[in-house]
């Protein structure tokens, strides 16, 4: 058993290795030699815990993919009380943006992933896997509103749930070039999610989040 974790803890160390040449130059110039030498590891002690790149390459994206949603199930989590349909919305969509150092260095390796996966089948496979599930979990909230009188019934849909997440990676991308600041991108789900839920759920919203402030400073 300790050998098992052992190893899985170094094919993650190598992974993060990965990562940060992704971050900073992309994944193509990125060769096995490369990246043992980034994890301070030889070559032949790397192809010990990968074989072939694409392996090392799929490892990695799973593994990065489950941190950020241990960050989002973090977030929805922090939320002071039973989390409304939208604030859990909120929570995951402000997840998905590069507020913060190790989100926008999540967010670089994503990006130098997708790039490559737009031509790498199995990447590509791998990429699209967790968008189904993520869709149907947002269509859930969007029904729930629904339900609670927070949403017309017409708009809990998988259509407007897959533009929700259209819209925040459209934001994320924009905020790591440079043409949103993280708090504009922020403001702008906000007006996204106002628009969906209309005024009165944004006022409601609102309102129970300035209730939890005042709950957490008692």
């Amino acid at each position: 058993m300790p050998k098992k974790v052992d190893h899985e803890a170094r094919r993650q160390e190598i992974s993060e290795a990965l990562w940060r040449i992704a971050s900073t130059r992309g994944l193509d110039g990125a060769s096995l030699r490369d990246v043992a030498a980034e994890a301070g590891i030889s070559l032949g002690r790397l192809q010990h815990y990968f074989r072939t790149k694409d392996e090392m390459l799929v490892f990695a994206l799973r593994h990065i993919n489950r941190l950020a949603a241990a960050r989002i199930r973090e977030r929805i989590e922090s939320l002071d009380r039973e989390p409304t349909p939208r604030a859990v919305l909120r929570a995951c969509l402000s997840g998905m943006l590069p507020l913060d150092d190790k989100s926008r260095i999540g967010l670089l390796v994503g990006a130098a992933y997708y790039a490559r996966a737009v031509h790498d089948p199995t990447l590509r496979a791998e990429a699209q896997q967790g968008i189904p599930q993520l869709r149907a979990f947002f269509a859930d909230q969007l029904r729930r509103a629904a339900e609670r009188g927070e949403l017309p019934p017409g708009r809990a849909t998988e259509d407007e749930a897959m533009l929700l997440i259209s819209a925040v990676d459209g934001l994320a991308t924009y905020v790591l070039l440079g043409v949103h600041e993280p708090q504009d991108a922020l403001r702008m789900l906000d007006l996204q999610l106002a628009h969906l839920f209309g005024d009165a759920g944004e006022e409601r919203e609102g309102a129970e989040r300035a209730g939890g402030r005042q709950g957490a400073g008692r």
